[in-house]
This record gives structure tokens, C-alpha cells and sequence, in this order.
């Protein structure tokens, strides 16, 4: 570091205010020495230049303090953990050999923290692709502990706080489809769904900023209606249970921002579309043993008041989520016809809904079933008692002792049976690397491809072109799929090696004057002991049998048989016809698309939805029958495919020159003037290697749209055809479907 990091005036007052809204924290959990000893850490941090800002300029010890107190409020993180949160910022390479250090001073636990966040910044240096569910279950399962994982939400939503008015625009996207892809999905397993619903809408915020302000512009304009009908419909609810004696609050909550965009992408509707904008919680103050009978009487109450919809009906009272949350779902209809969300729940229920683990610390009794859930919650315990990590270690070995998850060299991953070697990796790639492999660079050291791979090994595969799949290598992979494509490589190499050999005996025989007779050739592969030709020709291939003396044995069998049929008439040349009814295909060796690692050669199509054409900026995605798809970068799905199916995308772009023509279909929308097809088509049918195939033009109240199908070589003819279209007269909007 060059500069040693300094604090403005502003950051001064910001950094007092922290320290005194932390300390005034209900849940605040420091003793006097603990904070002198980790504000002397960090001094001493400073001095030595050890502490510098991030990449958005955000002071790193004004957000440990801000972190600090979202993990205390927010999550409910106790001495550890806060103490791990207010040192990470000082805690690098250079001091990683003083841990004894740091455990004399803060305890072994501490400093387990410290080395589970410095081991997860280790993986995010292998560059992965984190919108995947497996880069999820690997920081799970490389998490040495699991407060590590709830320090870097908490961290995450604390920067995404700080960075509305960065200009690293770039940093500040890649932050948020972060914060989408990987830390919301993850503070939602963890049951932190205040912290999981702020993540997205910061989000979209950041990424998509006019759908966020339109829908909050349209959330502000409808709000004095919404509030209105709110409290016309919880009238006559509230009248009803205060007259029954239940002590209760009752309140209106708006949908999120980005749950509202959800619904109307999924809808397919503007904001109008969207009826269900708000539900009514209604909180019952109700002992333990009392919360099932009080919550199905309230039940009762509302459903003879309103008519429900028991399509609608969720019941996570009598069975939980696996994740904790207990209530009662319920659409009725209100006043005005509309339906309305009621959610019926105590206040223990409330607090586990809205604050999630923090809550399970706090209440026992909480239930759950199945894997990864019930690893989660049981976390609970082992917070609850520091010495109880066993726990963590147990469900860590039951969930992951039979996968692990590895690293492509351009950060995707990919989850494997344990066992799985390097040359499984390389069939999963394509079946063309791993019929070639020899080896790989794992973290930078060369193995054979009988290495066993571990968790976060990054694997750069090596090739070679003399190398083809053996018999052995079945009993060397693990995967089902790498043992199918190695038998289809041996039997494809078998076919190809018997008809090289079969091309080079026959050449022999050509040198030496001999005719080939197909009838005396199976004459001698019978006697020589064959019952399959490829056998024969195989042996001939690898050089088991050798073809001279395959030679002299069919000489003899000829000789032979040339006595016996020396008396048979010969017939002329002109009765013998031979008609070939192969075919000659040629292709061009120059590959228009180069795919992932300047790969060639592979097959691929292009994908209807978006129909990319030479010059687009595209990629490719492995689709489940093992094919390559290549998408435009804007395809309408390419976002949902970078979410769910990350670890299947691979890059692609165009090469050599554009020598095929392509059908692309531009929408024209326009005023409906006199003529104006006439000039579309003028301008179409002047443009050098553009074809129109088809045109359909609807009028309706003196406006006209229709689709125009052309064929066109690459991106730039098809833009400078747009170009002349635009400026046609009456020609209001084209799109590119």
C-alpha cells in the first residue's frame, strides 16, 4: 500500500456516531477491554499501512463498525463474531503467520472466524461464477465456521447501502448481481428475510434503476387509496377481536419492490395488473401453549367476515417450514370485490419470520426436517454455546462427505461424486478434451489425470493430440457420463483404426500388384481364427498381427482357389458396372465460431428464441442433451440462464469471416402514409447481399407494424440497413426480434 489510510472530517463524525449507536445496541456484547483491545489492533494496523480503502474509496474501519452493528441488530451475532467482524479489515496475508497472537488476544475461536473469511476471499480470487447453487453449497461446506457466512451477508448489505452514489459503475453492478445471485438466495436459507428482501431491492436498484423507480413512483401515487382501504377492510376485524378480548396489532405491509417486478414479469402485466400490492398481518400476543387454538379462532373470525378462497389456503401452522416459519395464509375477498392476503401469526411467530436465525436463538422448540435446512437451524445450538462446534462438523460431514465442488479456469464450478479424477473433469467439459487429456494444472501444480480432485481445486486441463481414450481409463473415472464417452471414443476409435488399416492393406496389395477379392479376404479372415472382421483389422491397427504376413497367407489362399476356378470363364470388362451412390460432402476448414478456450471444431446451433447472426455478441449453453446452443448476450432468457444454469454457459465469439447468410426478423412501426411500403421495400431491394423473404404489414387508426424477414451476411449490413430504414418518412421504430 502506498498510502496510509487517513480520515476526513465527515468520516471522523461518522465512525464516533457507529461507535456510540453500537455501543447503545440492546444486544451489545463487548466488554471495555475487548474494544481497547481491538481499537489498538486496528491502530496498529494503520501505522503500518496495513488497512487501505476498498475499490468504491469506503473507509474499511467506518464499514467493520457498520457491519458490526447490522450482525448484532440484524442477525444477532454474540462476542465472536463481533469481535472477527471489527478486525477483518486489519487481518491480511502479512499477519496470517502471527495467529497465536491474536489468539492470546481475542481467543481461538476469533481467529477460526478470521481464517474462514480469508479462506472464502481465496476463492473468490479463482474468479468464480457466482450465480449458482453450487457456489452457495461450496461456501456452506468451506465455511469453518458458520458465523462466517452471516459476517459476509451482513457485510454485503452494508456495502450495498454505502455504494448508491459510487461512479464504479462496473465494480457496482458486479456487487449487485452478487448480492442477487449469491448472498440474498443465502440469507434466505438462513432464514434472514429482512436482510434477503433489502439485498433485492438494492439490487434492482442498482441494476435495473427505471423498473425500481417506476414501481416505487407508482407505489407512492396509489398510497393514500391503499392506506384508505386498508383500514376500511381491518375495521371491522379489529372491532370483532378487541370485543373477543385478544390482545393484538394489526398492520398493512406492502409487497417489496422486487417482489412487485417479479409478479409482473411472471404475470406478464404492467403494475396495474398487480391486485395482491399488500398483505394484513394480524399479530396475536398469545402464550406458548395457547398459539394454535388462538390463531385458528382469529381464522375463523375473518372467514365469516369475508368470503376466502381456499385454493389460497397456507397452513405453516400445523406444519412449519423447514426453515422455522409458522403462520396462517389466507385470501379473502374485501370490499370493492378485491382479494386480499391475511397472515395470521403470534408475535414469537412475527419475530421468527422477520429476523429468522436470530430468532431461533432466542425461542426454543423450533423444528426442522431434511439436509441442508436442518443443518442450518441447528446452527442455533451451536452459537448459542461456543464450545458446541461439533455440531456444524457433524451435519458438514453427513451433507458434503459425498461431493465435492471444483473450479474451471474461467471460475465456473462443478459438483462431482467424491473420487472423481481430473480426467472426469475433462469429459464434463467436452468429450473431445478429455478423450485428448494427459494431465492438469491444479492450483498451478502439473498431476496425471488419475488425480483425485478436492473441493476448490481450480483445473486447467492439458491436451495432447497424440492421446486417445484406452480400455483402463474405465476403471480410472468416477461419473457415470465420462464412462458412456469413453466407450463411444473406443468404439469410434475402433471403427477408425480398422478402416485405416483395411486403407493400408489394400494399399500394400497395390504396391505389390495384388488384386483385393473380398470373397478371398473373408476366406482368410475365418481362417485365421476371426469371427469379426473389425477384430481382424484392429490387430492389423494396433500391430498384433502383421500385415506381410497377412500378405503371404492371402497369396496362398488366392493361388489356391485360382486353381480350382482356373477353368471358369472370365467375364469382359464391359459387362462390369460399378455405380457409387456415396455422396461428396466437403466442409471449409475455417470455423465461423470459436467456443469457450479457443476451442474449434465443435458442433454447435444457433438458438431460435434470439437468433444471433455473425457480428452479435454471444455465448454458448450446454443444453441437457450435451449440445451447444449459442444465445445473443441480450437474449430475452440469457439472465435467467446465467441464474439458474451458470456453471453450463460458455463463452463464445465470432471468427474468420462472415460466409453464410442468416434470417432475422425486424419489427417496423410507423405512420400508415401513402407509399411508404413502396420506399421500405425500394431501400431493402438496393442493398448489395440482402435478401427479402417475407413482408406483413397490419393498419390500424393511420398507424401500420409489421415483421420484415430478411436475410442478411453479419451485424454490420444488418445496421446500416437499419440506419437508411429509420430515416424513411413516416418510419417511427424498428426492432430486431
Amino acid at each position: 500500500m502506498d498510502k496510509k489510510l487517513f480520515f476526513t472530517n465527515n468520516e471522523k463524525s461518522q465512525v464516533l456516531e457507529a461507535i456510540k449507536e453500537l455501543r447503545n445496541s440492546q444486544n451489545y456484547v463487548l466488554t471495555k477491554s475487548d474494544e481497547l483491545k481491538v481499537f489498538q489492533s486496528l491502530k496498529q494496523a494503520i501505522i503500518q499501512k496495513r488497512i487501505q480503502r476498498d475499490i468504491f474509496g469506503l473507509n474499511p474501519i467506518l464499514s467493520s463498525i457498520q457491519t458490526a452493528l447490522i450482525a448484532i441488530e440484524e442477525i444477532g451475532l454474540k462476542r465472536d463474531g463481533v469481535v472477527a467482524v471489527l478486525l477483518y479489515s486489519c487481518f491480511t496475508e502479512e499477519t496470517e503467520n502471527d495467529y497465536d497472537k491474536y489468539e492470546k488476544e481475542f481467543g481461538k475461536t476469533v481467529v477460526s472466524i478470521l481464517k474462514g473469511l480469508v479462506h472464502i476471499q481465496e476463492l473468490y480470487k479463482k474468479n468464480p461464477v457466482i450465480e449458482s447453487e453450487n457456489f452457495r453449497n461450496l461456501l456452506l461446506s468451506f465455511a469453518e465456521d458458520m458465523r462466517v457466512i452471516l459476517i459476509m451477508i451482513a457485510d454485503r448489505v452494508n456495502l450495498m447501502r454505502q455504494i448508491r452514489n459510487t461512479e464504479c459503475e462496473e465494480e457496482k453492478k458486479r456487487v449487485s448481481e452478487e448480492a442477487s445471485y449469491l448472498y440474498a438466495p443465502l440469507a434466505h436459507k438462513l432464514g434472514l428475510y429482512k436482510l434477503k428482501s433489502e439485498l433485492e431491492d438494492l439490487s434492482l436498484k442498482y441494476l435495473e434503476h427505471d423498473v425500481y423507480y417506476m414501481i416505487k413512483d407508482k407505489l407512492n401515487e396509489t398510497k393514500k387509496s391503499r392506506d384508505k382501504y386498508i383500514e376500511n377492510f381491518i375495521k371491522p376485524i379489529r372491532e370483532k377481536l378487541e370485543a373477543d378480548g385478544y390482545k393484538f396489532h394489526m398492520k398493512g405491509r406492502t409487497k417489496s419492490i422486487h417482489s412487485i417486478w417479479q409478479k409482473m414479469k411472471k404475470q406478464k402485466c404492467e403494475f396495474e395488473g398487480i391486485y395482491d400490492l399488500f398483505a394484513i398481518r394480524i399479530i396475536i400476543d398469545a402464550p406458548l401453549e395457547l398459539e394454535k387454538i388462538q390463531c385458528w379462532h382469529v381464522f375463523a373470525l375473518i372467514t365469516n367476515m369475508y368470503q376466502p378462497n381456499p385454493k389460497r389456503l397456507r397452513d405453516w401452522l400445523s406444519v412449519p417450514k423447514s426453515n422455522g416459519y409458522e403462520s396462517l395464509h389466507i385470501t379473502v375477498k374485501g370490499p370493492e370485490n378485491k382479494w386480499v392476503e391475511v397472515q395470521i401469526r403470534t408475535e414469537r411467530m412475527d419475530e421468527v419470520a422477520e429476523r429468522g436465525l436470530a430468532a431461533h436463538w432466542r425461542y426454543k422448540g423450533i423444528k426442522s426436517e431434511g439436509g441442508m435446512d436442518e443443518w442450518l437451524t441447528s446452527i442455533r445450538r451451536a452459537l448459542e454455546n461456543n464450545d458446541d462446534m461439533q455440531v456444524i462438523d457433524q451435519f458438514k460431514m453427513d451433507l458434503y462427505e459425498d461431493e465435492i465442488y471444483v473450479f474451471t479456469p474461467k471460475g465456473d464450478l462443478m459438483k462431482f461424486p467424491k473420487g472423481a479424477t481430473v480426467l472426469d473433469f475433462a469429459y464434463r467439459i467436452h468429450s473431445n478434451i478429455g478423450n485428448h487429456c494427459v494431465g492438469a494444472k491444479i492450483n498451478g501444480k502439473v498431476v496425471t489425470f488419475r488425480h483425485i480432485l478436492k473441493s476448490g481445486d481450480q483445473i486447467e486441463v492439458m491436451t495432447s493430440t497424440v492421446q486417445k481414450p484406452k480400455q483402463d481409463w474405465l476403471n480410472i473415472v468416477k461419473t457415470s457420463r465420462a464412462k458412456a464417452k469413453i466407450r463411444l471414443a473406443l468404439k469410434e476409435t475402433q471403427v477408425k483404426d480398422g478402416l485405416y488399416a483395411k486403407e493400408m492393406l489394400e494399399r500394400r496389395m497395390k504396391n505389390r500388384k495384388i488384386e483385393m477379392d473380398e470373397g478371398t479376404m473373408s476366406h482368410l479372415i475365418k481362417k485365421l481364427g476371426f469371427k469379426e472382421t473389425n477384430d481382424f483389422y484392429r490387430q492389423i491397427a494396433d500391430e498384433t498381427l502383421d500385415i506381410n504376413h497377412v500378405i503371404e497367407k492371402y497369396q496362398e489362399i488366392q493361388a489356391y482357389d485360382n486353381n480350382l476356378q482356373g477353368q471358369q470363364q472370365t467375364r469382359s470388362a464391359d459387362e462390369y458396372s460399378f455405380e457409387n451412390s456415396i455422396k461428396n460432402f466437403t466442409k471449409s476448414n475455417g470455423d465461423v465460431l470459436v467456443i469457450d478456450r479457443n476451442l474449434k471444431g465443435i458442433d454447435y446451433q444457433l438458438s431460435k428464441c434470439c437468433n444471433p447472426i455473425y457480428g452479435d455478441d454471444v455465448f454458448g449453453f450446454v443444453t441437457v442433451s450435451g449440445g451447444i446452443k449459442i444465445h445473443r448476450k441480450d437474449c430475452p432468457n440469457a439472465l435467467e440462464m446465467r441464474k439458474r444454469f451458470g456453471y453450463r454457459i460458455l463463452q463464445a465469439r465470432w471468427s474468420g469471416k462472415a460466409d453464410s447468410k442468416y434470417t432475422i426478423t425486424l419489427k417496423i412501426i410507423g405512420n400508415d402514409d401513402i407509399g411508404i411500403v413502396n420506399n421500405i421495400t425500394s431501400v431493402i431491394s438496393k442493398e448489395e447481399n440482402i435478401m427479402m423473404r417475407s413482408i406483413n404489414i397490419d393498419s390500424h387508426d393511420g398507424l401500420f407494424s409489421g415483421n420484415l424477414e430478411i436475410n442478411v451476411e453479419d451485424t454490420s449490413k444488418l445496421n446500416q440497413l437499419i440506419k437508411k430504414l429509420r430515416i424513411i418518412k413516416g418510419v417511427k421504430q424498428i426492432i430486431r426480434l
